[in-house]
């Protein structure tokens, strides 16, 4: 069986998990993402090949979008970070797209203090929505991505 091609996408300010205020994100970074999807999924991890992708540009992010559309990408975990609470034109490349899409959050973004943070323009185009588990909520999201591809086969 050929593993399912997923990309996590990363937006603004993320290159710095784990040094980027740990009282809020954490203190573990992207690298230890691929070893906690391995941990999560077990003996299903060479079910998925997962490339990582991260930009602070909009633009790049919905260019990488509509490149993971051309490469036949079968899904995405994305954290579109502060993007997720204004950007309409991600949420539009999202719903043409049509790759399903897992949102993930670090932080628990309905308990966070700043009203905005609590509405997604994201959500509605995504299958599901993980948020508050921290850097461990990437491979929970692609352990419920698999789930979601196999149940499309």
């Amino acid at each position: 069986m050929q593993a399912y091609p997923v990309l996590v996408m990363n937006g603004p300010n993320l290159g710095y998990l784990g040094r980027r205020q740990p009282e809020i994100y954490g203190s573990q970074g992207m690298d230890q993402v691929p070893g906690m999807v391995q941990r999560v999924l077990g003996v299903e991890a060479d079910r998925v090949a997962l490339s990582f992708f991260q930009s602070n540009s909009e633009g790049a992010l919905i260019d990488r979008l509509e490149q993971a559309y051309e490469q036949g990408c079968a899904g995405i975990v994305l954290n579109a970070g502060a993007y997720t609470h204004t950007s309409l034109a991600l949420a539009d490349c999202l719903a043409w797209v049509r790759i399903p899409t897992v949102e993930v959050h670090i932080s628990n973004i309905l308990a966070r203090a700043e009203g905005m943070r609590h509405e997604s323009l994201l959500a509605r185009h995504c299958v599901g929505l993980v948020a508050g588990f921290g850097v461990s909520g990437y491979a929970l999201a692609v352990q419920a991505l698999l789930a979601r591809l196999d149940a499309l086969e």
